[in-house]
């Protein structure tokens, strides 16, 4: 059967912040799963709630009772007291019962200041988790950092710390953004507190997890003494990183928001009529360096490659095989260029990768896209990324790339997590500019190291390293590292040894 998943939020708005709140609920993928939403309507001044359910048969707006009360959005912050508090927990409390009376398998609480990524709730269900947030950040007051709404204890202490333990400033500093550091990268992470955007199984629910005020309990505001609450009675709390939300924390921030659509690739654009030109400095020119891929993934690569490249330049190393000719065949009818060295210098990979950057430059680009032949972006990619080459403010998109270990697993420790961490693989070519490049005959990187000068920005696409899935594969790159490194100089032996491992931690692979 169908998952049902109920999504509940109090709302007492400001009408501009509310219809992206509720634009963004309209975008929601469901997938599998029955959406219904149920809010309660806090003596709004607007109709938008009204409006929305208008349209839908599964929408449920409770009204609330008038209360007098002083509620204060402004520019600097959000002014609350206790009496708010509580009544929004009281809210909250009604949509958990709503939960449990219609039999709901999850029930989704969002705050209705926050514009959602479509996957979100997708996303959140397939993690299997009685409690998860995802994060989002906020600057509190306009002159402050941008934090979480998640937290490791207590109030909101952003730093792990054991009870006998005595830190000095610096200390608590160090932890502090080590903490912070771990939210930035795409995963899931047990956490002490979290609100505001957060997911509940049944089972939490009916366990008893309630916004109720702890009587014996000091700690300021309802979702403390909900995550108090949950874990005495044995649930675990998690921070999903995968799919930030924005927060409209102000209604300045309405203007931001329009980056973060962008960034996301949440922005329709506006077809051009049969006639019209290309729009300027959205051309994406595939780069790859290969050798002797014919028998390997090289066709898959350039066969997904081709739906969103305008030309391609191809470097091959002395290939001993077909590879030459399955990029022709695979790229008919893509402007394509293509040097062969007449014997191989992967040696001195250094000199193979401003060979291959100087002939992507020599056409003339607007994007440079490098790919090695093993490397193929998830299915939803193409669309995204023709509008990511629109974006006429950025100059570098990074993503993340998984070691896939099976057709259907990656592999996930402690010397295999590639995919924490974001890397420039699409930069926005700069005539004039003079690149330096990182001079290293081994792991020299793939593009100039001083794009990083020029503004960029992480993406959530991801990318299927597919090279290690093949036990011969491993074992080639495992002599070739030992023959070319064989002091560890460029990488740590450690992690050349794991190569072989026989029981490797494997992560399934979720299409998102």
């Amino acid at each position: 059967m169908r998952k049902r998943v109920l999504l509940g939020s109090p709302v007492k708005q400001k009408e501009a912040i509310l219809k992206e709140f509720l634009r963004s609920l309209d975008k929601l993928e469901r997938g599998e799963l029955q959406l219904d939403f149920v809010f309660v309507d806090d003596n709004n001044e607007h109709s938008l709630l009204d409006h929305f359910a208008s349209k839908r048969k599964n929408v449920l707006i409770i009204k609330a009772d008038k209360v007098e009360d002083m509620y204060v959005c402004d520019e600097k912050t959000h002014h609350w007291n206790e009496r708010l508090i509580w009544k929004v927990a009281a809210y909250k409390n009604l949509i958990i019962d709503r939960a449990i009376k219609g039999g709901y398998d999850y029930l989704f609480l969002v705050d209705s200041d926050l514009y959602l990524h479509p996957k979100t709730i997708t996303h959140l269900v397939k993690q299997n988790k009685d409690i998860v947030s995802e994060v989002f950040w906020t600057k509190w007051e306009p002159n402050l950092a941008p934090m979480p709404q998640v937290w490791v204890a207590d109030q909101y202490k952003l730093f792990f710390a054991r009870r006998e333990e005595t830190l000095d400033e610096e200390e608590v500093k160090r932890r502090m953004q080590e903490f912070l550091d771990m939210l930035k990268k795409p995963g899931i992470y047990k956490v002490g507190g979290l609100g505001a955007c957060t997911l509940i199984s049944r089972n939490a629910l009916l366990k008893g997890v309630s916004f109720s005020e702890i009587y014996n309990l000091s700690l300021w505001g309802e979702d403390r003494h909900f995550c108090v609450r949950a874990v005495a009675l044995g649930l675990e709390l998690y921070a999903d990183t995968h799919f930030p939300p924005f927060h409209i924390y102000r209604e300045s921030d309405l203007e931001e928001l329009k980056n973060y659509k962008r960034k996301m690739g949440l922005v329709k654009e506006k077809k051009q009529g049969t006639n019209s030109k290309r729009g300027k400095g959205d051309k994406i020119t595939l780069a790859m360096l290969v050798r002797n891929e014919a028998g390997r993934f090289l066709k898959q690569v350039l066969s997904n490659a081709r739906q969103y490249i305008h030309n391609a330049v191809i470097l091959d190393d002395a290939s001993e095989d077909d590879t030459i000719e399955v990029c022709r065949e695979t790229l008919e009818g893509i402007p394509l260029t293509i040097a062969s060295n007449p014997t191989s210098g992967f040696a001195n990979e250094i000199n193979l990768r401003k060979k291959l950057w100087q002939m992507a430059i020599d056409t003339q680009p607007d994007w440079i896209l490098i790919l090695d032949a093993d490397e193929l972006f998830e299915a939803s990619a193409p669309p995204i990324l023709k509008k990511l080459a629109q974006n006429t403010d950025v100059y570098w998109y990074a993503f993340r790339l998984f070691d896939m270990w099976t057709e259907t697993h990656y592999r996930e420790d402690r010397y295999w997590c590639a995919h924490q961490f974001y890397r420039p693989f699409m930069v926005r070519y700069v005539p004039g500019y003079n690149y330096q490049w990182h001079e290293s005959p081994l792991h020299c990187g793939r593009f100039p190291i001083n794009i990083g000068n020029f503004k960029g920005e992480n993406h959530f696409l991801r990318i299927k390293h597919l090279g290690w899935i093949r036990p011969e594969d491993r074992l080639a790159k495992y002599y070739r590292y030992k023959k070319l490194d064989p002091g560890c100089r460029y990488g740590i032996a450690e992690q050349y040894e794991s190569i072989l491992d026989p029981s490797p931690n494997l992560v399934k692979w979720e299409e998102i």
